[in-house]
């Protein structure tokens, strides 16, 4: 089994993700994705069942190849962690020790304070099976654990990886982008997207209005007249609830007078 060593933390000071004695190279694989998604390169492998390396962690990965190729294999958790100022243990129970207890979200902000004041720092996860033993537990600073179904708390080793690594962007970037950024247009923010229009003025709401109550007044649909007003002000508060764009009234627009020109030539038509 190939073996190597990390001197030094990557650039940043981001966690290394330290897996213990991973069983399923596919595993490997979907954790190295989830890293990659997330922004997280350095992944450390304690005695990997499977040896290393693995074509099937490679095949999981399903891109993030540069992780795969970079990880480091050793063959002992003591020599895994030497290097590390403060560390990490994921489990589902404290497992009666007396040790901090740290949501998902606490152990990011953790992490990215003491990673900017330059310690190094790692998060283990345990085998698929059984989880993290004592004896590794006992080598950690601080046990994180997530908020789930107290009768079914076992999550899989890729799916803890991701949600350390989430937790890790968002304590790195408050409001970080959204998706994938493409070449035609950027990542995604939340909210609405209003490039290449605006939000409508009032103005062009009320000539929208203007428009379209006259065709329905032309139409029959407002009548009788003491109900006028109470529909006028239902169909106008649609449009407002809407939140329409100047696109939007533009559009619509165009609708009611492709309508009332349908409807003129068929009145045209009937009578002749």
């Amino acid at each position: 089994m190939p073996k190597s060593r990390a001197k030094s933390h990557p650039v940043g000071f981001a966690p290394a993700m330290i897996l213990v004695e991973p069983q399923l190279g596919e595993n490997i694989g979907f954790a190295a994705r989830a890293m990659a998604n997330f922004g997280l390169t350095e992944l450390r492998l304690i005695a990997p069942r499977d040896g290393w390396p693995s074509d099937r962690a490679r095949a999981a990965a399903a891109g993030a190849d540069a992780i795969i190729d970079a990880a480091t294999v050793y063959p002992s958790l003591d020599e895994a962690v030497a290097d590390l100022n403060f560390l990490l243990a994921t489990t589902a129970r404290p497992r009666g020790m007396v040790k901090p207890v740290l949501t998902l979200e606490g152990a990011a902000r953790e992490l990215a304070a003491r990673g900017g004041k330059g310690e190094r720092i790692g998060i283990m996860f345990g085998p698929e099976r059984s989880g993290l033993d004592n004896d590794a537990i006992s080598l950690a600073d601080a046990i994180v654990t997530a908020p789930v179904n107290p009768a079914f708390a076992s999550l899989s080793l890729p799916q803890t990886v991701l949600l350390v690594a989430y937790e890790w962007l968002r304590a790195q970037t408050p409001e970080p982008t959204l998706g994938r950024a493409t070449t035609y247009d950027g990542p995604a923010a939340e909210g609405l997207d209003l490039t290449g229009t605006r939000i409508a003025t009032r103005a062009e709401l009320f000539g929208l209005f203007e428009h379209l109550e006259a065709e329905l007044d032309r139409s029959g649909f407002l009548y009788p007249a003491e109900k006028r007003p109470t529909l006028i002000r239902a169909i106008r508060n649609m449009f407002h609830r809407m939140g329409a764009t100047e696109q939007d009234v533009r559009t619509w627009r165009g609708i009611v007078a492709s309508l009332s020109g349908s409807n003129l030539r068929k009145r045209k038509g009937e009578g002749s």
